[in-house]
């Protein structure tokens, strides 16, 4: 069974990281507007990605202290920047935004998945 993460910073720097995305979002400056606007996803749905970030930093918090529930919240924040970058792919929205925050994050979950769970399969 994946017991808790090991080291557990990796999995902390990564719920604190969706948590500030998520507070940022509530007043999404320009540059998370344009991203949004470039890959066609709809004003009034905005308020959904707020939430899954606030639940993955949960997820990621719980996981902490309950084996199972991090390396889950952390694979599902992988899918999620996995279906953003497919995104901006099919919207073709591929400027800074895309490279910096959507890779960027992506490739930052998938280290703390690798960093903070390999050791413990």
């Amino acid at each position: 069974m994946i017991s808790t993460p090991d080291p557990w910073w990796p999995t902390a720097l990564l719920a604190v990281a969706l948590f500030s995305d998520a507070v940022v979002s509530v007043r999404p400056p320009a540059f998370i507007q344009q991203c949004l606007h470039g890959v066609g996803f709809p004003r009034e749905w905005w308020w959904t990605l707020i939430v899954v970030k606030l639940l993955a930093a949960a997820g990621l918090v719980a996981g902490l202290r309950y084996a199972g529930v991090g390396v889950t919240a952390n694979a599902a924040v992988i899918a999620y920047f996995v279906c953003a970058a497919y995104a901006h792919y099919r919207a073709g929205f591929l400027k800074q935004e895309f490279w910096l925050n959507c890779l960027g994050m992506l490739a930052l979950s998938t280290a703390v998945l690798l960093l903070s769970y390999t050791s413990t399969l």
